[in-house]
C-alpha cells in the first residue's frame, strides 16, 4: 500500500519523494548514498519536530489515518489462539465489532473491539467501524461469557460513533449501547479498554466502561466529533479545528479530567509509521495493567470501577 501523507506531513512527503528518486537513480547513474543519507536524517528530524507539537486537530487527523493499526493488526501482533465468536443470538452478526477468545502472552482472555477495515471491501464489510445494535448485544453476550469463565476482557476502541441508520434506531441502538455500558460497569472480571484511534460518543464508551482506560498518544476520545460540534455550535462544520481545540479530546487533557488513566506512547511519526512498535507498546501496557488488576477480588474490581467513574469531573 502506498504511503498516505496527511496535509501537515507534506514537507516530509517531499523529502521522502526525493529520497526515492535518488535511490532509483543510484541503480543507473552512480551512487548517491551520501545525499540519500543526508535527506533521511533531515526527514527524520522534520518528522520529530512535526510530531512533537501536534495540536488537537492534527491529532484528530492522525487518529483517523487510514494506515493506523486496526483491531485485526492487534489480534495478529499480540494474541494467539484467536477464535472469533459471532452473533448476538437475537438478530444477527455485526462485523463492525469483532469479539472472541484468545491468549494474551499465555493468559486466556476475551477480546472485543471495533474494526474499521483497511480497504474499500473491508471497510464496507465492517461498516467503517460504526456498530449497529447487534454489535453491542454481541459484546454484552461475550462479556457475560467472560464473567462466567473468569476471563479478563480486553477491548479496543476505534469508531467515529455508533451507526445512526434507520434500521439501527428501529432495533434499539440507544438501549443496546446502554446495556453494553452497564455490563462493562458490573463485570466481576478485569476489563481494560484501549482507545487506538477515534473514540467517538456512546459508540466508544459502550466498550470502554472499564477498570482502566488506556489511550494511544495520538488518539482522540470525545462525546461528538469536532465536525459535529462545530456544526452545532457555529452551524459551520469548517470550524472543526476550533471545536477540537475547545473540546479537550487529546490524551493529556483527558488524563487531567480522569477520563483516561494512561497514555501509551507512539513511535515518532505516529502508530502508522511503525505499526509493530505501536502494537508492542500497547501489549506491554496491557500486560502491566492486567498484572495489577488480576490481584483484585470480583467485589474489589466492581468497587474500583465505580470509584473510577464517580471521580470523573470532580476536583
Amino acid at each position: 500500500m502506498a504511503t498516505h501523507y496527511l496535509d501537515f506531513e507534506k514537507p516530509i512527503a517531499e523529502l521522502e519523494a526525493k529520497i526515492e528518486e535518488l535511490s532509483l537513480l543510484s541503480s543507473t547513474a552512480g551512487s548517491f548514498d551520501s545525499e540519500i543519507e543526508g535527506l533521511r536524517k533531515k526527514a527524520e528530524q522534520l518528522r520529530r519536530k512535526t510530531y512533537a507539537d501536534l495540536d488537537p486537530w492534527k491529532k484528530t487527523q492522525v487518529a483517523r489515518h487510514p494506515q493506523r493499526p486496526h483491531l485485526v493488526d492487534y489480534l495478529e501482533g499480540l494474541f494467539t489462539d484467536w477464535t472469533e465468536l459471532r452473533g448476538d443470538r437475537q438478530f444477527g452478526d455485526d462485523q463492525a465489532i469483532l469479539g472472541g477468545l484468545a491468549r494474551f502472552r499465555s493468559q486466556a482472555c476475551l477480546v472485543i473491539g471495533h474494526e474499521k477495515g483497511h480497504d474499500t471491501a473491508t471497510r464496507l464489510t465492517h461498516n467503517f467501524g460504526m456498530a449497529r445494535p447487534e454489535g453491542y448485544r454481541k459484546a454484552v453476550r461475550l462479556m457475560d461469557m467472560a464473567e462466567r469463565f473468569g476471563l479478563p476482557v480486553l477491548t479496543f476502541v476505534d469508531t467515529a460513533g455508533a451507526y445512526p441508520g434507520l434500521g439501527a434506531e428501529e432495533r434499539g441502538q440507544a438501549e443496546a449501547i446502554a446495556r453494553s455500558t452497564e455490563r462493562g460497569l458490573t463485570l466481576e472480571v478485569p476489563m481494560i479498554a484501549t482507545i487506538t484511534g477515534e473514540g467517538g460518543s456512546g459508540g466508544a464508551i459502550a466498550l470502554a466502561a472499564a477498570n482502566r482506560v488506556l489511550m494511544l498518544e495520538h488518539s482522540i476520545y470525545s462525546v461528538i466529533s469536532p465536525e459535529g460540534a462545530a456544526s452545532i455550535l457555529w452551524r459551520d462544520g469548517a470550524r472543526a479545528q476550533d471545536a477540537a481545540a475547545a473540546m479537550k479530546i487529546t490524551g493529556p487533557d483527558l488524563v487531567g479530567l480522569k477520563i483516561v488513566d494512561r497514555i501509551v506512547q507512539e513511535p515518532v511519526g505516529g502508530a502508522h509509521s511503525d505499526p509493530q512498535a505501536a502494537i508492542q507498546a500497547v501489549g506491554d501496557a496491557l500486560e502491566d495493567e492486567l498484572r495489577t488488576l488480576s490481584a483484585l477480588s470480583p467485589e474489589a474490581l466492581r468497587r474500583q470501577r465505580a470509584d473510577r467513574f464517580y471521580a470523573i469531573g470532580r476536583a
